[in-house]
């Protein structure tokens, strides 16, 4: 499935779009087209799978792969507090309210992929706080464990709760990897 002119549609538009065709009644003799029907999808299938919306990890992590890029660590308290009061700038934000854990993963490491290309070094994940029906959220628990997964652990040096001004326990902020280097951050 292509855009106009050709271009192949995004991670994040194919997500949007398949959001959208939910929400609308098919006209009578067509069904829905799924996200794995779409033609050239660059969305990794096992995010989309029905039984199983969990990525799956890696059996071990090897000790080559943890030098390289380790387990994103809390932010140090001097950079937590001039994001919390805007004197450190949030170059970008994504919200994943209302997505499935399949459509946030594949949303988030898209937006990090790009933030990471782009040299930006801090953003905002906006998880939302999920406590409807004695929940605790979602994706409010599952987007830092997913952090600790090798194609996030690639881009993400540090993550902490964002402060209140920011969503506080219904948001992150994450500081992305220097471009080249493979320091810690």
């Amino acid at each position: 499935m292509s855009g106009r002119g050709g271009k192949a549609l995004s991670a994040e538009d194919r997500i949007l779009w398949a959001r959208i065709t939910h929400t609308t009644v098919p006209l009578k003799g067509r069904g829905r087209a799924s996200l794995s029907e779409m033609e050239g999808s660059a969305i990794d299938e096992t995010f989309v799978s029905e039984q199983d919306p969990t990525p799956t990890l890696a059996p071990r992590r090897t000790a080559v792969a943890e030098a390289a890029h380790p387990v994103p660590r809390s932010l140090d308290l001097p950079t937590r507090k001039k994001l919390a009061k805007g004197r450190l700038p949030i170059e970008g934000t994504v919200d994943l309210h209302g997505l499935t854990q399949s459509e946030a993963h594949a949303l988030l490491l898209s937006f990090l992929h790009r933030a990471y290309a782009d040299g930006r070094r801090h953003v905002l994940v906006i998880t939302g706080k999920g406590e409807s029906f004695q929940s605790d959220g979602v994706l409010r628990r599952a987007v830092p464990a997913w952090f600790a997964t090798p194609p996030f652990r690639a881009l993400v040096s540090g993550q902490e709760a964002a402060g209140r001004r920011h969503g506080g326990a219904g948001a992150i902020y994450v500081r992305l990897r220097r471009r080249g280097g493979g320091g810690s951050g």
